[in-house]
């Protein structure tokens, strides 16, 4: 699937927080929301719809794309902009400090990721 810009991210989390929803609906929440209008509304649909990350059929609009899917996604991009996942954890953790839970969950995700051998 092709990167989210902004503006398509900023309505998936729309549809993530509202799930499948009336177009007419999905106007007034972006309206609501994100301070849109009915056309940067539907122009920004259009461009995910072509994307594949919604369906709109029936005026109805689901999320295809889950937020962890698109998180991944993101992960990837900057990841390879930083030239590995040690650079791009080294430059996204710099001057940050773990509280001892992030740094256990993340201790637990690497041990449940570690190649064998």
């Amino acid at each position: 699937m092709e990167k989210l810009f902004d503006s398509e991210y900023r309505l998936m989390q729309v549809l993530w927080d509202s799930g499948p929803v009336n177009s007419t609906h999905l106007v007034a929440l972006c309206q609501q929301q994100l301070g849109w209008n009915k056309s940067t509304t539907y122009t920004v649909l259009r461009k995910l719809k072509s994307k594949g990350a919604v369906l709109h059929q029936n005026a109805v609009v689901t999320p295809v794309l889950t937020r962890a899917q698109a998180v991944r996604m993101e992960g990837e991009e900057l990841e390879k902009l930083a030239g590995g996942l040690s650079p791009f954890l080294t430059a996204f953790l710099s001057g940050r400090r773990l509280t001892l839970e992030e740094a256990e969950s993340l201790k637990a995700l690497i041990d449940r990721n570690m190649e064998e051998g």
